[in-house]
C-alpha cells in the first residue's frame, strides 16, 4: 500500500449550516481526489478539537482560513514527495506536524480532511473503491453485509431550536436491503408529514439534519407522534418499524440534573423517565441518554434497560479509544457512535473501531448536523462493516449524497462488474 503525495491543496467552503469548513485535495499519480469534512452542532467536550478563524466580522469567527493556510504552509512541504507505508504512518506524522493531543494547532478540520482526501486518493490510484480500501484498516476486518439504517423522523433540541429537550426521534426500519429501508422511511417520512399538516398546522420546515420539527408540547409528544406516523404509513410499530432516540443529555445538564420538560431531573428521575419510554414505545436504542461524563449514571441505565434496547454512547465515548475502554469496562454502553471527525483522523477512529469490536459491541458510523455533499461516510460504513449509519432524514442534498452512494455501493456489490467499471473510469 505504498504511496508518495505528490499535491496537496486546501480551500474554505460551507457545510449544510452556511458555516465554513475546510475541503482538502491530494494528488497520487496523475489525478487529484478530494474530501470535506463535516461539524458537529451538539459537540463532546472530549472530541478532537477544530481550528476556527475566531473573526468576528466574518462568518461569526467560525470561519477556516487558519485551518486551510495549516494545511498548505505546514503539512503540504513536510509530506508532499514524501514516501508512506500505509494511512497509519501518514495520521502519525500529520498529528506530530500538529504536536497536541487534541489536534487543536492545525485543527482536526485540517487533519481530517487531509487524511480523507489521502485515503480517497489511494484507492483512486489503485483502482478501487473507497470502502474496499477503508476495510483493509480494521484489525480484524470482518465484512457483515450493508449497514442498517437510523433515519431522522423528528428534532429537537440544538438541531431544532431547543422546543423540547431530546435531540432527535429516529425510524429504524426492519429491511433487507438499502432500497427497501429507504422506501420504508419516505412512507413514514410522508405520513409524519400529513400528522403535523393536521395536528399541528406546519408547513414541511426541517432541522438541520432534515428531520421534522413542530413545536411539540414535550418530549414524550415526539415518540407518540412517530408511533402514530408509522402506523399512518400502513406499517406496524416495533415489527416493520423500530424508534431510535438521539438523546443528547449534556446539552440539557445542568449541575448534575437534567432539564426535561420544564422539570428539573435527578440522575435517577432521568433514568426512570427512559425506562418509561421504553416501556411504552418500540424503542430499540437510546443514545446519550445522560451526560458526557456521568460515568456512574450510564451504568445504572444499562442496568435498568431490557437487554433489547442498546445504549449507544456519542458525547460520552467521542470516538476515543481510551473512552471506549472504559464504557466497556464499567459497562456503561455496547455501541459504539462513530463520528470519524470526533477522532480527527482516520487513524484514531479506527482505534476506537477497533476496541469496540473487541468488547463485543455494535457500531453506529454517523455523520454530523453540519455536513457538506461529500459521501465518503457511506464507504467508512460500508468498509468499516458498520452495523449502522445514521445520516440524518432523507430530505436535503448533503444527507442524499450518503443515501445515493449507499445505493450505488449495494448496486455494485449485486453487479461486481459494474463496480470494477466504475473504480477504473471514475
Amino acid at each position: 500500500m505504498t504511496f508518495e503525495i505528490e499535491g496537496l491543496e486546501a480551500i474554505e467552503v460551507l457545510d449544510s449550516r452556511g458555516r465554513p469548513t475546510v475541503k482538502a485535495y491530494c494528488r497520487i499519480g496523475s489525478r487529484w481526489a478530494s474530501a470535506s469534512v463535516p461539524s458537529g452542532a451538539s459537540t463532546g467536550i472530549h472530541e478532537a478539537v477544530e481550528l476556527r478563524d475566531g473573526d468576528p466580522a466574518r462568518y461569526k469567527g467560525l470561519g477556516c482560513r487558519k485551518a486551510v493556510h495549516g494545511i498548505i504552509a505546514e503539512i503540504a512541504p513536510l509530506v508532499v514527495g514524501r514516501l508512506f507505508e500505509n494511512q497509519f504512518e501518514l495520521d502519525r506524522v500529520l498529528c506530530a506536524i500538529d504536536g497536541t493531543p487534541d489536534k487543536s494547532r492545525l485543527g482536526s478540520n485540517a487533519i481530517l480532511a487531509v487524511s480523507v482526501s489521502v485515503a480517497r486518493a489511494v484507492a483512486q490510484d489503485r483502482q478501487i473503491e473507497l470502502h474496499q480500501l477503508l476495510g483493509e484498516m480494521p484489525t480484524p476486518s470482518v465484512y457483515s453485509g450493508l449497514p442498517r439504517l437510523m433515519v431522522n423522523l423528528f428534532s429537537g433540541g440544538r438541531h431544532a431550536g431547543g422546543q423540547v429537550a431530546i435531540q432527535d426521534v429516529l425510524i429504524v426500519p426492519r429491511a433487507e436491503s438499502i432500497d427497501e429501508a429507504l422506501q420504508l422511511s419516505g412512507r413514514v417520512y410522508s405520513a409524519a408529514l400529513d400528522l403535523l399538516a393536521s395536528k399541528y398546522g406546519m408547513r414541511e420546515l426541517t432541522a438541520d439534519e432534515g428531520g421534522l420539527a413542530p413545536e411539540f408540547a414535550n418530549c414524550e409528544a415526539m415518540l407518540s407522534d412517530a408511533v402514530e406516523a408509522i402506523t399512518m404509513s400502513g406499517l406496524e410499530p416495533g415489527r416493520d418499524v423500530a424508534l431510535a432516540i438521539d438523546v443528547a443529555a449534556s446539552q440539557f445538564a445542568e449541575d448534575g440534573r437534567y432539564i426535561v420538560d420544564g422539570e428539573s431531573l435527578s440522575q435517577a428521575q432521568m433514568i426512570d423517565l427512559l425506562a418509561s419510554w421504553c416501556g411504552k414505545y418500540p424503542i430499540t436504542m437510546i443514545e446519550d441518554g445522560l451526560g458526557e461524563d456521568d460515568w456512574d449514571g450510564w451504568t445504572k441505565l444499562r442496568d435498568r434497560l431490557p437487554d433489547s434496547v442498546q445504549i449507544i454512547g456519542d458525547d460520552l465515548l467521542c470516538t476515543n479509544a481510551e473512552r471506549v475502554r472504559r464504557a466497556a469496562d464499567s459497562e456503561a454502553a455496547d455501541m459504539l457512535l462513530l463520528k470519524v471527525n470526533q477522532a480527527g483522523c482516520l487513524t484514531d477512529a479506527v482505534a476506537a473501531l477497533d476496541t469496540a469490536r473487541e468488547a463485543g459491541w455494535g457500531v453506529v458510523v454517523s455523520a454530523r448536523s453540519g455536513e457538506t455533499e461529500d459521501s465518503w461516510l457511506a464507504d467508512f460504513a460500508v468498509g468499516w462493516a458498520a452495523d449502522f449509519i445514521k445520516v440524518g432524514s432523507i430530505r436535503q442534498s448533503e444527507r442524499l449524497a450518503k443515501y445515493n452512494r449507499l445505493l450505488e455501493i449495494e448496486s455494485g456489490i449485486a453487479k461486481p462488474s459494474l463496480s470494477q467499471a466504475r473504480s477504473s473510469t471514475d
